[in-house]
């Protein structure tokens, strides 16, 4: 017998418990499932993730997680992507699909037919994945060498797994097998099909989409919305990838190796110059005066701002550039969260009235005098910032809640061109494995904090739920109030930030809570090969926000 601590969910109190040595954690699951809310996926042991199918060995802590959880919210969404797979193949047969990216609350797919895929067929599809996991069909594990994995996957439909595997520095992979059908994953899953109660199939443009429970509302499926733009940006960031010939990571490690990124680097710059240039068109072609930016953490909103405010200044226009941070109302009267920490993520935060009349004076082309926040003091100061509005002067706004229509109720509707800033990842591991945005945003922040804020990986981890809870709640409902959306994403910076994040991810002890997240990325940048050379990138790039030489922040 072994002594263990035992924690049902993160938020209980952890208990000492005697268990047999070599059980495993799915048996410890089954002991506590029925005082838990929703099924347990996974747990942190030792503070890192591990399966369910797990034996524990020796003493140690063990906290049992559910969707709620990053780490097993993950778990879920692969495991729903397997069971689709397998669905798809069974109906279908050897067919191509790919899992493009996130849209309307789910995953964009495409399965490539010679005559398309029809709502009958993904009804099927569906009925199919039913079926599997009301038979609760296992899933089973196996590592592979690189050289037996390259065997298992060497037919022409595999392309893509194999460039992955000969440029990386990956010298084995994880298979599952789920009822004969085998695939790679780069994490973990759940331990069989039944554990996979919640989602939806359905028939998009096309393509479908995979849908599933979010970790706020675990056992429901999302109300449905048709997220028209955000697709409309996927599908530029492919255009501009099958531009440069990279659409897997293995492919962007082989330019690497090469010697090519050089030019993939200035063909990626060009195409986000380009870009901000016809924005910068359409606000001057349009008459529009608030040009109001938002976007969630790590999206280079202020780069991208001053950029525009330069492609304006080129179109002959004088741009008037603004924080909303210079808006706060006065700390006594900051809203509180319930743990009675000062909330200044809420637009409660703002001073909305002092904006909107600050904002329509200047479109009247009145004496304005702006306010400045100091944080220290908390208050806000007056006599810094008098400034008149020149007609025709577009004001650029950066601020989370540029979106948000409470924030310029007062301000006329035709004098607003809204824009929407986040770096929409469309490379991906394979046609199975995409990289999720928010990992990029991740790994972005985590080199920002350190490089200008002195903070270590962990401090940054640690922030990251809240600061997901917030835009979450601020920021993504209002995307779709946006006129155009910019894809900040570049397709080298992985392996630019790489150099940057793997030895501050190095630091991070077995001790320590953020450990767990800190393996999975260092695993995770183990695909991509380093470009150790950045000075290419030019100085006023978005990248540079993050890694420093910016000439902009």
């Amino acid at each position: 017998m072994i002594e263990i601590i035992l924690k049902p969910s993160p938020t209980e109190e952890p208990r000492r418990i005697q268990i047999q040595e070599g059980t495993t954690i799915a048996e410890l699951a089954a002991d506590c499932q029925s005082s838990q809310p929703y099924q347990i996926l996974a747990a942190r042991v030792n503070n890192r993730i591990m399966e369910l199918t797990k034996p524990v060995i020796g003493p140690c802590s063990v906290t049992l997680l559910d969707i709620r959880d990053s780490s097993a919210n993950l778990i879920y969404q692969r495991s729903v992507s397997f069971i689709y797979l397998k669905a798809v193949q069974d109906v279908l047969g050897n067919v191509r699909v790919n899992i493009e990216n996130s849209l309307n609350k789910g995953l964009f797919t495409q399965i490539r037919t010679k005559y398309g895929v029809s709502p009958a067929m993904v009804s099927k599809i569906e009925d199919r994945m039913r079926e599997l996991v009301a038979a609760d069909v296992p899933f089973v594990r196996s590592i592979l060498s690189k050289e037996e994995a390259l065997e298992l996957f060497s037919g022409m439909e595999h392309e893509e797994k194999r460039k992955m595997m000969q440029a990386s520095q990956v010298d084995s992979l994880a298979i599952y097998t789920c009822d004969g059908y085998s695939n790679f994953f780069y994490g973990y899953m759940v331990p069989s099909a039944g554990y996979i109660k919640y989602f939806e199939v359905r028939k998009y443009r096309n393509g479908v989409l995979l849908r599933f429970p979010s970790p706020s509302e675990p056992d429901t499926i999302p109300e449905y919305r048709d997220d028209k733009k955000l697709y409309q940006a996927f599908g530029e960031a492919k255009k501009w990838h099958d531009l440069m010939g990279i659409s897997y990571v293995g492919e962007l490690n082989q330019k690497i190796e090469s010697g090519e990124y050089k030019e993939i680097i200035q063909i990626s710059e060009a195409l986000h110059e380009k870009k901000i240039a016809q924005i910068a068109d359409q606000i001057r072609r349009e008459g529009k005066r608030i040009i109001l930016i938002a976007g969630p953490s790590s999206s280079g909103k202020t780069s991208f701002a001053k950029r525009l405010s330069i492609q304006l200044m080129v179109n002959g226009q004088k741009p008037l550039y603004l924080g909303t941070d210079d808006y706060f109302v006065e700390r006594h009267q900051t809203p509180r969260l319930p743990n009675g920490e000062a909330n200044f993520e809420d637009i409660e935060a703002l001073d909305v009235d002092l904006f909107n009349d600050n904002m329509n004076s200047l479109l009247n082309g009145e004496l304005v005098d702006l306010p400045s926040f100091n944080f220290m003091e908390g208050k806000k100061s007056f006599g810094h910032r008098i400034i008149r509005g020149n007609k025709n002067q577009p004001i650029v706004i950066e601020g989370i809640h540029g979106l948000n229509r409470s924030l310029t109720e007062r301000i006329p509707e035709d004098a607003k061109f809204k824009i929407y800033i986040s770096p929409f990842t469309q490379l991906n591991i394979d046609n199975h494995n995409r990289i999720p945005t928010t990992d990029a945003r991740l790994l972005r922040r985590l080199v920002r904090d350190h490089q200008f804020r002195g903070y270590p990986a962990e401090k940054t981890f640690k922030q990251w739920p809240k600061v997901r809870a917030g835009e979450d709640k601020n920021i993504f409902p209002y995307n779709g109030e946006a006129d155009v959306l910019f894809n900040s994403a570049h397709i080298y910076e992985l392996a630019v930030l790489k150099k940057y994040a793997e030895p501050l991810l190095a630091e991070i002890l077995p001790e320590d809570e953020s450990y767990s997240e800190a393996v999975r990325f260092l695993r995770f940048l183990r695909f991509f090969r380093t470009i150790e050379d950045d000075s290419v990138i030019v100085n006023n790039s978005i990248i540079r926000e993050f890694i420093g030489g910016s000439v902009l922040v």
